[in-house]
């Protein structure tokens, strides 16, 4: 599946609507924002057990809940992005060529976001 596919078949899911390229933060929006680090926590809270319960060796069981984790920050992704009015084509292409700048340049570590 294409990114941009993903980012259309997922707007029937979104309790508010079809919103697109919005101008203001409203409560919609912010419930999108909490929702990216709220999803991403529930990823490093399952690392944590593992490593707390399980001496970090990872289970078929443990990648498929990890996978269920990681859908639905992809989603909360995908969800912010469109109501910004930004496809997810686009923002990945972006990322790599920004990536692929930073290795040619030797600055693949280091930081901030103009290095």
């Amino acid at each position: 599946m294409e990114l941009n596919d993903y980012q259309e078949k997922i707007v029937k899911f979104d309790l508010n609507g079809d919103i697109r390229a919005i101008n203001t933060v409203d409560l919609a929006f912010l419930d999108k924002i909490l929702g990216l680090p709220g999803e991403a926590g529930e990823v490093a809270d399952k690392v944590k057990k593992i490593i707390r319960d399980q001496k970090g060796q990872i289970t078929q069981e443990n990648k498929k809940a990890l996978g269920k984790e990681l859908g639905d920050v992809l989603w909360y992704l995908a969800t912010t992005a469109r109501y910004l009015g930004l496809n997810l084509d686009d923002l990945a292409q972006e990322n790599i060529e920004k990536l692929e700048s930073r290795l040619t340049r030797g600055k693949i570590s280091g930081n901030g976001d103009e290095r």
